[in-house]
Order: structure tokens, then C-alpha cells, then sequence
């Protein structure tokens, strides 16, 4: 088992670990992410990750971290394994999961273990289908008021997308009575800051409970056409969900502005700017690696951007590449993450995210970023000419 010297694991830390930290892991700092866009940090990330594979070879990495065994992962195959073995021996539900989460989300399938966490992934997995909700309709309904919207200013911005984004998420998972609830989703916003900071951060128990009083009283609707409707105690799994679809949101602007269609955009989307950046598990037991036993609750650590954006494996690395989902990937390009633990609104994201993009671009022509793309984008700073379909942009 290689172990990375204290010079290297400092490298770790600083070029990767921490700077993905102050982004913000569940919810993004818009000036951390406009000085990572200016400095291209994924770029010296990646960089960073690679000098730790070419010097200590494919076998997991230990950091030289006082207290607690952390191994990074440097090889495909490896990454595969982790999630196929997830949550045993490989836990999801690690120590600083349950930290952030519990802030907003205490209940939820990340979090939870045993019994618990295969009830409720059996409720995620049967609620979040694509089919239970008239996703196009919905979709069409505020893309065209956006549509408007950008004609009339003539370019595309983060803020008028999200508002957009929002309204179409809380019709999908609450319905129309919950269109213009900006409060929730503002309240959920603060949580997710709070979530941030993990163990930093007290909780905000009266925040907590307005936002979940007011998130119960549109479940209690079950309003018919909404993610509300299905059936099961959906209370403490929805925040995740609304959560995701922040997400969900972030990638299918950026798949915009490198011209995508589609759910290969939205995937090729995720893929070249992943927003789990880092996949985290816990074991549960020791395991056996390249020949080596790393000790029971060792926390391993996979850097999404450096497998999904390695040159040295990937010939189309830094270019938009729908072509790559209609055959065999490599096992470590996983912008849901994958095995037992992969994203259980994975369809329903795709169906949200490839509707967007088509009901845009349906009416509006928008200039595409060209290859090489950044290593780094910052939605917020997206401003995007764009056009009437039709009209020729010279």
C-alpha cells in the first residue's frame, strides 16, 4: 500500500481536498467559484492527482492524516470496486455526510444505514420516475415564459435560468401550489450554507422546522402530477431531492453553453464538470488492496474531475463528446456515482435536464464554448448571447 509523503499529502490537501471545500460541497460560493474559474483550479487538481498516480503507482493512496485513515483513489478499476461494494463494506453514510446533511436532511437516504436505508431507497427508487410526472409538460410551461424572457434581453443569465429551474423543481416534486414558494427553496438554500460548514456549524433548529412545516404542508396536499402524489412518508427524503435538483439545475446550464441536446448533454455535462466532485465512503471492516489490508472505517476518497477529465486515458478528455454513452465507458466516469449507490433520480434528472435543453433551444441559438474546454466553469458568471432560432449569428 503505497503511503504519500508528508510534501505529497500537503499537495492533496491544498490543491484538491481544500479547494473543493470553499467552493462548497452542497452548496456553491459564487466568489470561490469565480476566483476557481479565474485560476482553473480543477485544472491543478487534476494535475495534482495525476503526479499522485505516476509517483506512487495505481494501488489506493494513504495521506498522512493524524487520527484518521484516508486513501485516495488513483485507478479505474478501483473506483469501480468501491461503489459495486457500497454500502457494505464500502459505507455511503460516512462521518462527514452525516455531519453536513443532518442540517437539512437528517432523514435521508444518504445518511442512513441498515433497515432504514433500504426502506428508504426502495421509497427514492419507486417515486423518482420519470413516468409519475408530466415532466415535458411542466418543462414546456416554463421554458416558454424564459423563452420570453431572453428574447426580450437578448442573452441568457444564471439568475433568470435559475428561477426558471426552481419553479419547474417544486411543480415537479410538489405541484402547482408550490410554483412560487421562493421561500422554501430560500430556506433551503440557508440550511444547505449551514451544511457547508458540517461540524463547524450549529444547527438552526428554527430554521429547520419552518422549512420543514412548510415543506409538509404542500406534501400533505399529494397534489396529483407532482412528485407529492406517490405514495409513502416522503417528508424526510424530498429535502434531498430538491437538493439534487439544485444540482440538476447547474449542470443543465452549463450543457448549454457547450451546445448540448439531449440526455448525452446533460451526462456529458456532468461528466466534464462533475457537481459531486468527490465521492466519499467509509469501510466498515478492513479490505484488501493490491495485496494490502487498510484498517476497518479507512475513509476513501475518489476525485471525480480527475478520472472523468484524464487526458492521459481519455482522447476526448476536454471536449463535448455525446458519442461516448452509446458504448462501454471506463468504470470511473460516473457523474451519478454508480453500484448499489447510484443516484435513484438519475432518469428522472436526465427526462428534467434533456426537456430543458430542448424546449430552449426549440426557439433560441446560443454561441457554444469550443474545445479545449475549461477545467473550470462558473455558472453564475454564464451570460449567454443568444438568438431566435433561425436567425444567422455572424
Amino acid at each position: 500500500m503505497a503511503i504519500s509523503s508528508r510534501l505529497d499529502t500537503t499537495r492533496v490537501l491544498a490543491a484538491v481536498l481544500l479547494p473543493t471545500l470553499a467552493k462548497g460541497v452542497i452548496v456553491r460560493r459564487p466568489g470561490v467559484m469565480a476566483l476557481a474559474e479565474k485560476t482553473q483550479s480543477d485544472a491543478t487538481a487534476i494535475d495534482t492527482m495525476r503526479h499522485l498516480r505516476d509517483r506512487y503507482g495505481p494501488e489506493p493512496v494513504r495521506l498522512r492524516i493524524t487520527g484518521r485513515s484516508v486513501a485516495v483513489l488513483v485507478d479505474p478499476a478501483d473506483v469501480g470496486r468501491l461503489l459495486a461494494e457500497s454500502p457494505e463494506p464500502f459505507a455511503l453514510a460516512t462521518k462527514e455526510k452525516k455531519a453536513a446533511l443532518r442540517h437539512f436532511q437528517p432523514h435521508g437516504v444518504l445518511v442512513s444505514e441498515g433497515e432504514a436505508r433500504e426502506r428508504r431507497r426502495e421509497l427514492n427508487e419507486s417515486a423518482l420516475r420519470p413516468e409519475n410526472v408530466p415532466v415535458d409538460a411542466i418543462v414546456r410551461d416554463e421554458a416558454d415564459l424564459l423563452t420570453r424572457h431572453v428574447m426580450s434581453t437578448g442573452e441568457l443569465t444564471w439568475d433568470s435560468f435559475s428561477q426558471a429551474w426552481w419553479r419547474i423543481v417544486r411543480r415537479i416534486v410538489l405541484g402547482d401550489g408550490a410554483r412560487s414558494d421562493d421561500q422554501l427553496t430560500d430556506d433551503l438554500k440557508a440550511l444547505r450554507q449551514n451544511a457547508n460548514w458540517a461540524f463547524l456549524h450549529p444547527r438552526q433548529r428554527g430554521l429547520r422546522e419552518r422549512f420543514q412545516r412548510r415543506l409538509d404542508e404542500h406534501l400533505e396536499r399529494r397534489e396529483e402530477g407532482s412528485l407529492a402524489a406517490q405514495p409513502g412518508d416522503l417528508s424526510g427524503q424530498v429535502p434531498h431531492w430538491l437538493f439534487a435538483f439544485d444540482a440538476a439545475g447547474i449542470v443543465t446550464m452549463r450543457a448549454l453553453a457547450i451546445g448540448a441536446r439531449g440526455t448525452h448533454g446533460i451526462l456529458e455535462s456532468a461528466r466534464l464538470w462533475p457537481t459531486t466532485p468527490v465521492i466519499l465512503r467509509e469501510s466498515t471492516k478492513p479490505t484488501h488492496w493490491h495485496g494490502t489490508w487498510l484498517p476497518k472505517n479507512t475513509e476513501f476518497v475518489v476525485f471525480t474531475p480527475f478520472f472523468h477529465r484524464d487526458e492521459d486515458r481519455l482522447p476526448y478528455a476536454d471536449r463535448y463528446a455525446p458519442e461516448i454513452w452509446d458504448r462501454p465507458r471506463d468504470p470511473a466516469i460516473v457523474p451519478f456515482s454508480g453500484g448499489p449507490g447510484v443516484c435513484p433520480g438519475r432518469d428522472l434528472v436526465l427526462a428534467t435536464g434533456s426537456a430543458t435543453l430542448d424546449a430552449l433551444s426549440e426557439h433560441l441559438s446560443f454561441l457554444a464554448l469550443s474545445a479545449p474546454l475549461p477545467r473550470t466553469l462558473n455558472h453564475f458568471a454564464l451570460r449567454m448571447h443568444a438568438t431566435p432560432m433561425g436567425t444567422r449569428v455572424s
